[in-house]
């Protein structure tokens, strides 16, 4: 849920909107290393496993208006599942992830998705592939192996009716461009960038949602 709020008092003519969002997915695949980097423009690799709910803000302006990013993370363990309803709850996005370097995580999203859809029918669902670093190179992942998980990543978004992306918090690959997908797709506005379809590329798929 978008919820608007009273004008800074240092900023006059400036009006607030807080958009909460929730990251969702299997535990160690690199929600709160996501997070980290989106908020602070920093990559930490010690960052410990989230117990419970992690819980940052970072706001943007849009014209003259401040967006104030609400993000909420549930750590993947299921003894957390309790916790569920304080991440979806009025989410006006939920970014469900998983690791492209472990196929199993991507098989969670769809259980991960509709306990999800239980607590919140409306948010604005994101399937965000991370470890996209690792997914390109070679010595990791194959080619046929690129091939099999974006194919399969394609399927889910479409019966999510998500936007897709692959991102790298080590590189700072589409971090950004996740939150301003979320953005744009709340308030049904245009993202300045393209999309990137190419197997092996880091996938940016957003449009005919």
């Amino acid at each position: 849920m978008a919820t608007t709020q009273r004008k800074h008092e240092d900023e006059p003519g400036e009006e607030e909107i807080v958009l909460k969002v929730g990251m969702l997915g299997d535990a160690q695949i690199g929600k709160t290393t996501l997070m980290v980097r989106y908020v602070f423009g920093e990559y930490d690799p010690n960052i410990v496993q989230t117990l419970g709910v992690n819980y940052l803000e970072k706001s943007v302006h849009l014209r003259n208006t401040r967006v104030r990013f609400s993000i909420w993370d549930l750590g993947g363990e299921r003894e957390f599942l309790n916790m569920l309803p304080l991440v979806c709850s009025e989410s006006a996005a939920i970014l469900f992830l998983f690791d492209l370097t472990q196929r199993r995580t991507l098989n969670s999203i769809e259980q991960w998705y509709r306990q999800a859809r239980a607590f919140n029918s409306t948010a604005v669902p994101i399937l965000v592939g991370t470890k996209y670093d690792q997914f390109a190179d070679e010595e990791f992942t194959s080619k046929e192996e690129q091939l099999v998980i974006t194919k399969r990543a394609r399927v889910i978004a479409r019966a999510m009716r998500a936007p897709l992306v692959f991102c790298s918090s080590l590189r700072s690959i589409n971090v950004q461009r996740i939150f301003k997908i979320a953005l744009s797709k709340t308030f049904d506005l245009r993202p300045n960038f393209d999309e990137i379809t190419g197997i092996g590329e880091p996938i940016l798929e957003f449009k005919n949602i």
